[in-house]
């Protein structure tokens, strides 16, 4: 088989995965919904999300669109070919919007259908919200697959047809404008995650200080004016946002396999990862079929069966391609590279299990949340945090194992390999996390429809470990970033010498290692240090525009939920309704008015250290936020899905309403904002100053300041 034959393999596997998420879609659509209430509930939802997203969405274009008249302006200017990059963008960031709408749309339908399973008993909910999980996985693989393969094919003609000119390696040029596609899905999925997250967590926040702490009302009980914003939330921010995130990260991962896959071997390297991100979808779908689970049984044990069967068949199938690819078109050994995708395979159990230790309502650190909550709101913080900080050691310490095997094994390109191998059951995943908020949802509706208690126990009990799901998820995703930050900082390092070569600035190139053919930088520069300096707080100065955000919101929906209390006293004995709508618009604005900030942030601190401090400034720059940046994520999203899950484990133990309850709820309000806002938006930024320093290293050569 040849290569050409072979590249076409990952597009067909894509076509078919979005052939297998129709065909789920349509089966979804099939089942009971119960009663009118429960649909007009669940209606009232997806009215809500979609109202948001399309208003989020008219903001993000505008900002979009100036983006792409920036890289137009460069292509007639500078290089034509960021006319290429332009394209790539637009492609990017229109399929990162698209996942975010799959995301919404298959949680608006799975949720009142999960409800409806609950009635029958934990394994009937927990197969359809899993199953209308798969949507989203093979839709968001299938997507990506494409998208890449398209854009490949396109990018590759107009070059040959020499619309582009080009000096040095056809590939190399090919390569850079792809990764404008990997910058549009970042800059849509860190305005998803930032604006979702605002919008969510507000609502939430909101909801909880008045209706459990001073009201003393379940959750999501009918009589809170803001459960329907709060609910809403759950998909704008855990599934829209999470959609795009994912995506993401599964595009940006691959490119920068891709991208030193032609550094180190040409078109067999560029070749590779799109194999084996397709093998991987076909190892999701059969894991699929593993995800069941008895009437008494564990959910998380059928979830991580699941993922764990996955990986199996993936290995298995990256043995077989290594061996194959690499005896064919590869002068060196298939087994080092088969080793890289292993590690990368062992780093993703590593990390479901470190996940699952941390936020886990049966394990030792969320027991001692909740048993710290007995004395107070301020020792369950006090200890929230702790276990949060704790679970950044094994975390960082797996990663780094992971780089060191893998590039032993296999030099820098097995560093790539292994996050891509990581990333590559994305497909699994993807629906692994969507069931979370998907059986939040239908504890929702349940309640709100006065359902029978053993069904909230049943959608309780698949959101606890939804809960956990969802910072594994965030878990992929950061590790994600570690992993394929070594292949994207290579990859900046030899665009920067590529362009310094062909626009004459020799000078300011990276020396090369004779041995290890990997770029010197002398980090006792006072450009590299201060980049670095700059690097390590930016994640801190991002996150906390975006936690005085929901903060904000919070603030305006706790006053809006007391006025209708105050001033609809009928509301508690169910006399009076509330005003729903009211608070949906309330959020809706504030996380609208709050999304521009971020983005200036992330869009502008790397061109602006490219312009003063020039190539090796940003070079520290990228390094020091993935640093800080990768451990913040970490803490912020554990700390966070514990806080919630000790408060969860008081509730199963009959203890609510109690001062310990409340005490807990404190915590898991401090803590939303941690695990769904700030802390999973870090993982975007982090790509959007890889990869945009990548795109504009021609103009930080030419413009930046030479110090």
């Amino acid at each position: 088989m040849t290569l050409d034959l072979l590249f076409y393999f990952a597009p067909l596997t894509g076509f078919i995965s979005l052939i297998m998420a129709l065909l789920t879609y349509n089966r979804i659509k099939k089942l009971e919904t119960g009663t009118k209430e429960m649909v007009d509930i669940s209606n009232a939802i997806k009215e809500g999300a979609m109202a948001y997203l399309n208003r989020q969405n008219k903001t993000i274009l505008v900002f979009g669109s100036i983006i792409f008249l920036l890289f137009v302006l460069l292509g007639f200017a500078v290089e034509k070919y960021y006319l290429g990059i332009g394209i790539a963008f637009v492609l990017g960031a229109l399929l990162s919007g698209i996942a975010g709408y799959t995301g919404m749309i298959i949680t608006t339908l799975g949720n009142v259908r999960t409800a409806e399973a609950a009635k029958k008993g934990l394994k009937s909910a927990l197969d359809v919200s899993f199953k209308s999980g798969t949507v989203m996985g093979f839709a968001l693989v299938g997507f990506g697959l494409i998208g890449i393969s398209l854009l490949y094919v396109v990018l590759n003609y107009l070059i040959d047809i020499n619309f582009f000119t080009y000096k040095g390696d056809k590939l190399n040029l090919l390569m850079t404008m792809l990764s404008g596609m990997a910058f549009g899905a970042s800059l849509i999925a860190m305005f998803a995650r930032v604006g979702g997250g605002i919008y969510t967590k507000g609502a939430d926040v909101g909801a909880d200080l008045v209706g459990k702490v001073e009201k003393g009302i379940p959750e999501d009980d009918p009589r809170n004016p803001a459960v329907i914003a709060d609910n809403v939330g759950d998909n704008v921010g855990d599934c829209a946002g999470m959609g795009a995130d994912l995506f993401e990260s599964y595009v940006v991962t691959l490119i920068a396999a891709m991208l030193l896959g032609n550094v180190v071997f040409g078109l067999p390297g560029v070749i590779f990862p799109l194999v084996l991100a397709a093998l991987a979808m076909i190892a999701s779908t059969i894991g699929s079929f593993f995800v069941k689970t008895e009437e008494h049984g564990d959910p998380l044990t059928a979830l991580n069966n699941g993922i764990l069967i996955t990986a199996i068949i993936s290995a298995v199938l990256f043995f077989i391609a290594s061996n194959v690819l690499f005896s064919n078109y590869f002068n060196q050994s298939s087994m080092g590279i088969f080793i890289a995708s292993a590690i990368g395979i062992l780093v993703a159990i590593a990390i479901l299990y470190i996940t699952d230790y941390y936020t886990s309502n049966k394990q030792k650190p969320v027991k001692d949340i909740a048993e710290a909550s007995e004395t107070g709101a301020g020792t369950n913080i006090i200890t929230g945090i702790s276990v949060g900080l704790e679970s950044t050691g094994l975390f960082v310490f797996v990663i780094s194992v992971g780089v060191i095997l893998a590039y032993l094994a296999s030099g820098i390109y097995g560093v790539a390999i292994a996050a891509m191998s990581l990333l590559s059951l994305t497909g699994i995943i993807i629906a692994v996390d969507t069931f979370g908020p998907i059986s939040d949802n239908a504890g929702g509706i349940a309640e709100m429809s006065n359902m029978p208690k053993d069904v909230r126990n049943v959608t309780d009990k698949l959101d606890a470990v939804g809960n956990t799901t969802k910072a594994t998820t965030k878990g992929f995703a950061i590790a994600s970033a570690g992993l394929a930050a070594l292949a994207l900082l290579l990859g900046y390092a030899n665009e920067v010498n590529i362009a310094a070569e062909a626009n004459n600035l020799k000078e300011l190139a990276f020396p090369v290692d004779s041995i290890t053919k990997l770029p010197i930088v002398n980090i006792m520069e006072p450009t590299v240090i201060v980049g670095l300096f700059i690097g390590g707080v930016l994640p801190f100065v991002f996150s906390a525009f975006s936690m005085r955000a929901v903060g904000f919101a919070a603030k305006s929906i706790v006053e809006e939920v007391r006025r209708q209390f105050r001033e609809k006293p009928g509301i508690m004995e169910n006399k009076e309704k509330p005003d729903y709508a009211r608070c949906v618009d309330i959020c809706t604005k504030s996380a609208i008015d709050q999304l521009l900030l971020p983005g200036v942030i992330a869009v502008g601190t790397p061109i602006l250290i490219g312009l003063l401090l020039g190539v090796k400034g940003v070079l520290g720059l990228l390094v020091g936020s993935l640093v800080s940046g990768m451990a913040m994520a970490v803490f912020m999203s554990n700390t966070g899905a514990a806080w919630d899950n000790a408060k969860k484990l008081i509730e199963q133990q009959g203890r609510k309403g109690t001062d310990t309850h409340k005490a807990a709820v404190v915590g898991d309000t401090v803590g939303d904002p941690f695990k769904d806002t700030s802390g999973p938006s870090i993982n975007p930024l982090i790509k959007i100053l890889n990869t945009l320093a990548i795109l504009l290293v021609a103009i930080f050569l030419k413009f930046g300041l030479k110090l």
